[in-house]
């Protein structure tokens, strides 16, 4: 498994910007898959974005098509989620997570079935 840390939350009125990070303790970071969960209060966690090893594949829900972003930058160990013209509905708790094997397959997996886990940042729309 490997560490993983967020941050980049906040709030944000409803139509704006922001972006949050995730920085990988482990050197092997190139070798995971990896991907953006949120959870709202009251609701399962779920699925956002993923991404591949090397950043050529991404994966996205469809309720963040077109608005949410999924980058890597492998020398910084670092994942990153940009998130253009937020909604109120986009409040959440924020996680992002890794998992070995292809991102295709990994971003069709449960939340359970992944591997890594980062303790989440905040994120709240203001209408």
């Amino acid at each position: 498994q490997v560490q993983l840390v967020e941050s980049g939350g906040g709030l944000v009125q409803a139509g704006g910007s922001l972006r949050l990070s995730c920085a990988a303790s482990d050197g092997t970071f190139s070798t995971y898959a990896m991907g953006w969960f949120r959870q709202a209060p009251g609701k399962e966690r779920e699925f956002v974005a993923a991404i591949s090893w090397t950043g050529s594949s991404t994966y996205y829900a469809d309720s963040v098509k077109g608005r949410f972003t999924i980058s890597r930058d492998n020398a910084k160990n670092t994942v990153y989620l940009q998130m253009n013209s937020l909604k109120p509905e986009d409040t959440a708790v924020y996680y992002c997570a890794a998992d070995k094997g292809p991102a295709r397959i990994v971003a069709t997996k449960p939340p359970q079935n992944w591997g890594s886990w980062g303790q989440g940042t905040q994120i709240t729309v203001s209408s």
